[in-house]
């Protein structure tokens, strides 16, 4: 089998490093990353200038680019074999509930959409690598029994795994996304040449954290795993967005 590892985080990530690792002796492994961090590029593609691919002393990809052009170079063309899965982390601090929405570590696996095999995005919730070997740890485990997992096309699984040594790790929880609650305002900030800026706050508090949820399982010290389905259509409302469409013409 042949794994697609990609990240956000950037090319010298150690989360990158440790998820390599722990899957190098499973598949044949071919990691394509950005050159920078690239955290919160969501599925962004760029294309305004041309992508040049980088190989480093170690063997892995650098790109000029986002992490959705790192996995769309490789499954189309920049690698000389065929991917059969992609793999996106390990990413150093949480993607949960709404996090998924900007997240570039899952917006890389969400690129894997075409291919056969679920994808898979993980994130430790940290940033930093003392418990990195729990991750990478999981991430080998769930690596290593998806091929006895029978899933739809185009499925995602979201893993978030608790900054705890591994044996302090309950086990995994199968969950939902939770939903955070809107972040705070934007800080504006003035240059010495008064020129007015902003930066974007922290993301917002947990406003749906409830039993069931990726939020709760990993505040008991449980994995999260959450399955993603990349079809945004709101299927139970669509009659009645008929109903109300047939009045307006």
């Amino acid at each position: 089998m042949r794994i697609l590892i990609a990240n956000d985080d950037g090319v010298n990530s150690p989360g990158l490093s440790a998820l390599h690792t722990a899957l190098r002796d499973y598949a044949q492994c071919s990691v394509i990353a950005p050159e920078q961090d690239c955290s919160g590029a969501s599925s962004s593609l760029t294309l305004d200038r041309p992508l040049h691919p980088h190989t480093l002393s170690n063997g892995y990809i650098s790109v000029n680019g986002t992490p959705t052009d790192c996995v769309h170079l490789g499954l189309n063309g920049l690698l000389p074999e065929s991917i059969d899965m992609v793999v996106a982390g390990i990413n150093l601090g949480a993607n949960l509930g709404d996090d998924v929405l900007y997240s570039g570590t899952v917006a890389a696996a969400v690129e894997g959409r075409f291919l056969q095999r679920p994808s898979f995005a993980f994130s430790l919730l940290s940033r930093h690598t003392q418990n990195l070997p729990s991750a990478a740890w999981f991430a080998r485990r769930l690596i290593e029994a998806h091929e006895q997992l029978s899933m739809a096309p185009r499925t995602v699984f979201n893993v978030n795994v608790p900054d705890l040594p591994l044996d302090q790790i309950k086990g995994i929880q199968l969950t939902r996304l939770g939903h955070r609650a809107r972040a705070a305002a934007p800080v504006r900030t003035v240059n010495p040449r008064g020129k007015e800026g902003y930066w974007i706050s922290a993301v917002g508090g947990v406003e749906d954290g409830i039993e069931g949820t990726d939020f709760h399982a990993v505040a008991q010290g449980y994995v999260s795993i959450t399955p993603l389905q990349l079809d945004r259509t709101f299927h139970s409302q669509v009659d009645e967005v008929k109903q109300w469409l047939e009045g307006v013409l």
